[in-house]
Formats: C-alpha cells, sequence, structure tokens
C-alpha cells in the first residue's frame, strides 16, 4: 500500500498594502543594509559585496544581482520576478516566506543557505551550488535544475514538481516528506539519499535504475 506523504506548503509572503520605489543609491545593498516595504524595478544590484543584508517585505522585479557576493544576508516575505541571480556568491543567507518566480539562478552559490516557506518557479537554476543547505516548506516548480548540487542538503517537506533535474548532485542529502513529480531524475548522483522520499512519473524508473547501479544490482530483461 503506498505511503502517504503529507507535505507542508510553504506559506505566502506577507507582503505590504503600498511599497515606496526604491531610490539609489540609498536603497543599494552595501554592509549592514536594511530595507523594508521597498520596491526594485529594473535595478542593478550587480557586482556588489555586502555583509548582513536585511530585505523584508520587498518586491524585486526585473532586477540584477548578478556576480554579487553576499554574507550573512536574511531575505524575508518577498517576492523576486524576473530576477538574475547567476553567477551569485552567498554564504549563510536565508531566504524565509519568499517567492522567486521566472528568475535566473545559473552557476549561483548558496552554500550553505536556509530556506524556509519559499516557492521557486519557472526558475532557470542550472548548475546552481546548494551544499549542505537547509530547506524546510519549500516547492520547485518547473524549473530547469540540471547539474544542481545538493550534496548534504537537508530537505524536510520539499516538492520538486516537473523540474529537469539530469546529472543533479544528491550524495549525503537527507530527505524527510520530499516528493518528486514528474521530474527528469536521469544520471543524477547520489540515488541512495532518496530514502524517505516519494517519486512519482516517469523518473522514478530512472531513480529505480540508478540505485541498482549504485548498490550492485544487475538487472537483466
Amino acid at each position: 500500500m503506498p505511503r502517504h506523504v503529507r507535505i507542508k506548503a510553504p506559506g505566502a509572503p506577507r507582503s505590504l498594502p503600498v511599497l515606496r520605489p526604491a531610490v539609489m543609491p540609498g536603497d543599494d545593498w552595501v554592509d549592514d543594509t536594511t530595507v523594508k516595504g521597498v520596491r526594485y524595478e529594473g535595478a542593478v544590484i550587480a557586482g556588489r559585496s555586502a555583509e548582513a543584508v536585511e530585505a523584508e517585505r520587498c518586491r524585486f522585479e526585473n532586477t540584477r544581482f548578478t556576480g554579487t557576493e553576499l554574507r550573512r544576508a536574511v531575505l524575508s516575505d518577498s517576492y523576486f520576478e524576473t530576477c538574475d541571480f547567476a553567477q551569485v556568491r552567498a554564504r549563510d543567507v536565508s531566504l524565509i516566506r519568499c517567492a522567486v518566480t521566472s528568475s535566473r539562478l545559473t552557476g549561483s552559490s548558496w552554500a550553505p543557505g536556509t530556506f524556509r516557506d519559499v516557492r521557486f518557479e519557472a526558475c532557470r537554476s542550472d548548475l546552481a551550488l546548494f551544499r549542505y543547505s537547509k530547506f524546510n516548506a519549500v516547492v520547485f516548480a518547473d524549473c530547469n535544475m540540471q547539474g544542481a548540487d545538493f550534496q548534504s542538503a537537508e530537505f524536510n517537506s520539499v516538492r520538486f514538481v516537473n523540474c529537469g533535474l539530469r546529472g543533479a548532485q544528491f550524495s549525503h542529502a537527507v530527505m524527510q516528506n520530499v516528493r518528486f513529480e514528474n521530474c527528469d531524475l536521469g544520471e543524477v548522483n547520489g540515488a541512495k539519499s532518496f530514502r524517505g522520499a516519494t517519486v512519482q512519473g516517469p523518473g522514478s524508473m530512472d531513480l529505480a535504475l540508478l540505485i541498482a547501479h549504485e548498490t550492485g544490482v544487475t538487472i537483466e530483461a
């Protein structure tokens, strides 16, 4: 009998009804910047190096963060729409109650990071690095995550829906209440770490073959 998995849905960002437009350079990200209730539209926060940034109840639209280095930042109750995080280097950064939509995270690093109540939708996250990160109540939907690295990550109440995960790394990951639905799991590494996960759709056969290979099982037709 199939095991019923109860997965907590991510909480929605607690946005403000009215946001003030960002004014640069006052709302730029430098060390110890704190912004609340600000709307960034078409802003460029690229190539920065900042520590202890706090952004709360903000909205970022068409904003470029490419190549920025962040340390100990907290981004909460915020929306990121069509943003570019390519090659971002984020260490000890937390995303809490955030929604990231139609954004690019190619080659970015979030190791280690904390993601709680976050939804990623229609994002390109190929070759992104999430090693040793913690995910709680997170959804990845319709995302390209080929070659992403989740080595030693911890997952609790996480769903991957219609995601391309071919060649992704999951070695030594810990999964509790995790579900993969209609995902491409071909050539993933660390298939044995899927213990505790539920896999539905065509990816289930890919994963079964990889587990067999990693455990030395020979399958003959």
